[in-house]
Parts: C-alpha cells; sequence; structure tokens
C-alpha cells in the first residue's frame, strides 16, 4: 500500500497561536476536511504527538476514552492518518511516525522526493516508448 500525500498552499495563520499553528499545518497536509465537525482527527493528531514525544505509543481504545469520541471514529481517523504516513502502528499502539514535527516534514518532503523520482523514471520510460 502507497503513502498518500496531499499538500495544501493556505495563507499562514496571522497570530502566533499554536492552535491555530497546529490547525494549520494539519490542513496543508491535507489531514483535517470540512466533514469532521468536532475536530476529532485534529484531537487525535494532537493527541498522538503529545504522546510521542513522551514516547507512548496508544491504542485506539485509550484515544477513544481521553477524547470522548468513539472507537469507530478514531479508528477511522487513526487509518486516515495511516494512509497519509503519518501515524505508524505498533504491538502497543500508534503513535506518529517521527518525534517531532520538523521531522515530520523532513519525512515527508523525503517521501515527495522518492514519488517524483519513480515518475520521472516511468515519464522517461514512456517518453521513449512514444518516439
Amino acid at each position: 500500500m502507497g503513502i498518500r500525500i496531499t499538500i495544501t498552499r493556505f495563507h499562514k495563520p496571522a497570530t502566533k497561536n499554536i492552535n491555530e499553528e497546529l490547525q494549520w499545518l494539519g490542513n496543508s497536509l491535507g489531514l483535517f476536511n470540512l466533514r469532521d465537525k468536532d475536530k476529532s482527527c485534529f484531537r487525535i493528531f494532537i493527541e498522538l504527538l503529545k504522546t510521542t514525544k513522551q514516547g507512548t505509543p496508544l491504542t485506539s481504545d485509550q484515544l477513544a476514552e481521553k477524547l470522548q469520541l468513539t472507537r469507530g471514529t478514531v479508528v477511522h481517523h487513526i487509518h486516515k492518518l495511516n494512509e497519509s504516513g503519518i501515524v505508524v502502528q505498533e504491538k502497543s499502539g500508534y503513535r506518529l511516525r517521527v518525534e517531532n514535527l520538523s521531522r515530520l516534514i523532513d519525512e515527508i518532503e523525503n517521501d515527495l522526493t522518492d514519488a517524483c523520482k519513480e515518475l520521472r523514471e516511468i515519464a522517461d520510460e514512456i517518453d521513449r516508448k512514444l518516439k
């Protein structure tokens, strides 16, 4: 299964409010959408960010209990975060792929670079065949 990377350019928040900056980062990475009225994906992302920094993966049940969400809602959003390559599953639960946001952006940049290299190779091969 591949990683789904979505990057959308939004204007940076005018104020230096950590919640607005985190929301902007998540929106820019295509993590949150308008249908998520109670911001449950954002809340899961924040909780995983905090616990990853502490080195403690969380199960979907723990996330559901901590955030007062249904397990189904948590699993739905975890699946989306996993599909984007931001969250990984361990035996003991889920955590962010890396321990901080700067490294996360570095990892996403590497994923994008790798994907573009593969696309270029295939494009070059197709171009040669079409000559």
